[in-house]
């Protein structure tokens, strides 16, 4: 072989090896996921957004093959864990469950350490649970109609129980309020237990509450449902109509929400894998079956079409947050 000979061949090696290096990376690519993923939940265990969460998440790892830790980081306005989230690497090994929360602290708060708008990669709904008003079973109000026109016969007089200020039920309190134009005053509690402690003993009138928890105290006649908040009416409770029908508010429709969510930047391959994950188990019969037993209404969403709900309650919130003068915290 002449030196020439020698020289092209010597380039041919090296161009081969060049190749061959640039394309270990690329067969040596991690499959997503290829380790357990962590769901980071902005609420205390137990609760219904804690209970959605881990519904999903453990169909949601026999999809994905890999095991998905629920990790919970309760707070003011879900800021903390949210938080995290945004600051996490984005690879999708961070995830948060989203809500309605959400939506309401970018108005509620004067500053945040993120942006909800622009510091997340929406990927899917979980599932939607309505709102019920609720009276002790001894009251003597028997409808919305009765509620309404106590609260014009004397204006002022009527008390509200919602859980803490700002919060989905808080909020539906006062656009209720607004909604209807009565004068009335709407106490907060700090927990879900103490609004049902004061409508139980009288100090308050009614209540508004998440539906899910309260159907056992419903269903066991300690308190009596008036009206629920979703559009239509809940099977499970098929004699109880909605604001809609009850107080004639064909604008009334309020649902708190859960979904998931990538911190901002997280590949598009990886997105589209968790949306067919969790479009997969939410369709399952078994899945659904549970979550619609905790009241929440499973469905899933495009990534699009979750940016879309989350601007619409964040304008949403903000003018009842400003028709309600509750001030920036």
């Amino acid at each position: 072989m002449n030196i020439g000979s020698r020289h092209r061949a010597s380039r041919r090696r090296l161009l081969g090896a060049a190749v061959a290096a640039a394309a270990l990376p690329a067969l040596g690519e991690e499959t997503y996921p290829s380790r357990p993923v962590t769901l980071i939940v902005p609420f205390a265990s137990g609760g219904i957004a804690d209970l959605t969460a881990r519904i999903v998440t453990e169909a949601m790892a026999v999809e994905l093959r890999q095991p998905i830790v629920v990790d919970n980081r309760p707070s003011a306005g879900n800021i903390v864990g949210t938080a995290a989230v945004a600051q996490a690497r984005p690879d999708g090994y961070t995830l948060l469950l989203m809500s309605n929360g959400n939506a309401v602290s970018a108005s509620l708060f004067r500053k945040l350490p993120f942006d909800v708008s622009k510091d997340f990669a929406p990927v899917s709904t979980l599932g939607f649970f309505d709102l019920v008003v609720l009276v002790d079973n001894g009251s003597r109000f028997a409808s919305i109609k009765d509620v309404l026109d106590e609260a014009r016969k004397r204006p002022g007089k009527l008390t509200i129980g919602t859980i803490a200020l700002g919060s989905t039920q808080n909020l539906a309190a006062e656009l209720f309020k607004s909604r209807t134009g009565i004068d009335a005053l709407i106490v907060p509690y700090k927990t879900s237990p103490a609004v049902v402690s004061a409508l139980r003993t009288g100090e308050i009138d009614i209540a508004f509450e998440i539906l899910g928890p309260m159907l056992g105290q419903i269903k066991a006649g300690a308190v009596r449902a008036l009206a629920i908040t979703s559009r239509e009416r809940f099977p499970v409770l098929s004699d109880v109509p909605t604001m809609r029908q009850a107080a004639e508010l064909n604008d009334y429709v309020v649902a708190s929400w859960n979904a998931i969510a990538a911190p901002a930047g997280t590949p598009g391959a990886i997105v589209d894998r968790l949306v067919l994950a969790t479009r997969t188990v939410l369709a399952s019969p078994a899945t659904r079956g549970r979550l619609e037993a905790l009241g929440v209404r499973p469905q899933a969403s495009t990534p699009t079409e979750l940016r879309a709900l989350l601007a619409r309650e964040i304008d949403r919130w903000r003018e009842v947050i400003l028709a309600a003068h509750i001030p920036p915290q």
